[in-house]
């Protein structure tokens, strides 16, 4: 018979479990490699970069194991040993070559480029192979070659000696292999769960391997073969997209639009350079709430009222439509993309500024809290490469407080930024960003207030914040705080939103004792102004975010840019315009100057992608 029950299980196990072991050696032989970089590691570091890099070890083990799975299925209806032999021995040969071509390929190439191994190299060969080699010497060619014989024959061996040779053929009767069939296909199936990255709502990615502050041990952790698919399901040739100018008269129209003549005239609203700052991402939140009710109950009460206190930019937009656009928008200044989102590409992530890393360098320290899984949407990993030295999110919670969709509910994680900053030593100032989620659906949250459950969930998360800052002034904490309050986009409350304008447009309110009056500023502005703004009035440099604008420069050009897939649309004092790119038409205007909207919204998306491609 070709194989009991038990060898077909175990051809699926051992060949997966191979896989594993393949991968696992090869993050310590990188990391040798690379030793003058890896030099000052710890045998410690190399253990955390082999336990966390498992994830997407066991990720690509089990798309690896597919076929042998599925193959060992269909040689239970097959008499002759001899095709199923062909099969593995041809699948296991290629694999073998993959497996040490990526890998011999990736060691090369890391100590050129500094990132692991994506489509970029495999572009550059299929457009020009003798640029693609130039910078590579001869000799680590002819090396590299040989290295992938000897890797690819020593990983065949293996599949060989313990796979291949044990195939032998079927005389079992259909019963049995009716049976059998079912059985190796449930465990065939169960390999989604490691290639899914288990039951969570984020599916694997290369976020997951990331936990260190030293950014190259992080790299060690990735695994060059799943670095390389993603990067090839994810691909996207920025140069080429949104090509409306020539290049030097996108420059001019650019230039015309971000350079003022005038002087900088910055109206300081804090009264403290050095403050704890704190900064609240407030899912799915709009304009809209705020002064609202619904069934009579006013919808964020809270918010209502600390923005009355505060300062309240009423002409303020969300740059895109998801968190993972919000995020680096807000942050990192960056403006979102209507068709992809930055963060799904690490190697361009880690390139960004951001306003941790900004503070970090002044001296400030910096903590992130979320009550999701952070590794949901390469999160983790921008906010590693950001600068947050503590990172806290679901995980960091009792499994008995990890009750939402999204993990923890947003009172305890407010809760526990508070029992942080009670038990706080440090006299250095500090950032703290608070990214909440219970206003996300499907809106089930621990409070009743309005009987609709959209609304209730926003409510709720407004009493949230109105206990958080209750609790600061409690705790004597209020003088030297800064309070950031800006929602990631727009959400599902109010309903039915068809206007772009009117759906990106959210709240921006700053609080705190550090704030020197009470204000409503009316200048146009988005997500990305945030860092330019923040900076500047805490007498720091941030010529590195590019495309941020100091809010409270009177003498900027001020305007929004805002994207959502298939449109983009430019606002500023002249009116606004919306486009789709996609059926080249104008979906909204205002204002007399729609036709120089557009210019510049097409001038500044391509900017955009011009700034993506080059990082």
């Amino acid at each position: 018979m070709y194989q009991s029950i038990k060898k077909s299980i175990s051809t699926i196990i051992f060949t997966y479990l191979i896989l594993v072991a393949i991968f696992v050696i090869q993050k310590p032989l990188f990391m040798l490699f690379h030793y003058t970089t890896f030099s000052s590691a710890s045998f410690s570091d190399f253990l955390n970069v082999i336990y966390n890099g498992l994830p997407l070890d066991l990720s690509m083990a089990g798309y690896l194991t597919i076929i042998p799975g599925i193959t060992s299925i269909i040689s239970l209806w097959l008499s002759s040993a001899n095709v199923i032999k062909t099969i593995f021995k041809s699948y296991f040969a290629i694999i073998a070559l993959i497996i040490a071509t990526t890998m011999c390929l990736d060691m090369v190439l890391y100590g050129y480029w500094g990132f692991r191994l994506d489509m970029t190299p495999i572009f550059y060969f299929t457009t020009s192979p003798s640029a693609a080699l130039a910078s590579v010497p001869l000799y680590y060619f002819i090396i590299g070659i040989i290295a992938v014989i000897i890797i690819s024959l020593g990983i065949y061996w293996i599949f060989n000696k313990f796979i291949i040779s044990y195939i032998t053929c079927n005389n079992e009767s259909k019963k049995a292999r009716v049976r059998n069939s079912m059985i190796l296909t449930v465990l065939v199936a169960l390999l989604f769960i490691p290639i899914r990255g288990g039951f969570t709502v984020a599916t694997m990615n290369l976020s997951a391997v990331y936990f260190s502050q030293w950014q190259e041990l992080n790299h060690a952790a990735i695994n060059p073969l799943f670095s390389l698919m993603y990067s090839a399901t994810h691909q996207n040739n920025f140069s080429s997209q949104f090509r409306y100018f020539d290049a030097d008269d996108a420059d001019k129209i650019y230039a015309s639009l971000t350079q003022s003549s005038k002087p900088d005239s910055i109206a300081i609203v804090i009264n403290n350079k050095r403050p704890d700052i704190y900064i609240v991402i407030l899912e799915s939140f709009s304009s809209h709430l705020l002064n609202n009710k619904c069934d009579g109950h006013p919808i964020t009460p809270c918010l209502d009222s600390i923005a009355s206190q505060g300062i309240l930019f009423t002409n303020f937009y969300a740059s895109g439509i998801r968190t993972d656009r919000g995020i680096p928008a807000i942050l990192s200044g960056y403006p979102a993309q209507p068709n992809t989102s930055i963060m799904k590409y690490v190697d361009k992530t880690d390139k960004l500024p951001s306003i941790a890393g900004a503070l970090k360098k002044a001296g400030w320290e910096t903590s992130y809290y979320y009550g999701g899984d952070a590794n949901f949407t390469n999160m983790h990993a921008y906010l590693v490469s950001s600068g947050f030295s503590h990172i806290i999110s679901d995980k960091d919670f009792p499994i008995g407080e990890r009750l939402s969709k999204w993990g923890v509910h947003d009172h305890l994680v407010f809760n526990r930024c508070l029992n942080d900053i009670s038990s706080c030593k440090s006299s250095a100032p500090q950032l703290r960003v608070i990214q909440t989620s219970s206003s996300h659906e499907p809106f089930e949250v621990p409070y009743k207030r309005i009987s609709n459950d959209r609304a209730n969930a926003f409510a709720y998360t407004d009493s949230c914040v109105g206990a958080f800052v209750s609790e600061l002034k409690n705790a004597n904490k209020w003088d030297n705080s800064l309070i950031v309050l800006v929602p990631d986009h727009y959400g599902a409350y109010p309903q039915n939103l068809k206007s772009q304008i009117e759906k990106h447009r959210i709240p921006l309110i700053i609080t705190g004792g550090a704030i020197t009056r009470p204000m409503q500023i009316t200048t146009i502005g988005s997500q990305v102004d945030i860092a330019a703004t923040l900076l500047s009035q805490l007498g720091l440099p941030h010529n590195e975010f590019s495309f941020s604008k100091d809010l409270l420069n009177e003498n900027c050009n001020h305007f929004a840019y805002i994207a959502a897939p298939s449109l983009f649309g430019f606002i500023n004092n002249d009116g606004y315009v919306v486009y789709n790119y996609d059926s080249d038409k104008i979906v909204e205007s205002s204002g007399n100057s729609s036709d120089s909207a557009l210019i510049f919204g097409k001038t500044f998306i391509q900017k955009l992608f011009d700034d993506i491609d080059k990082r």
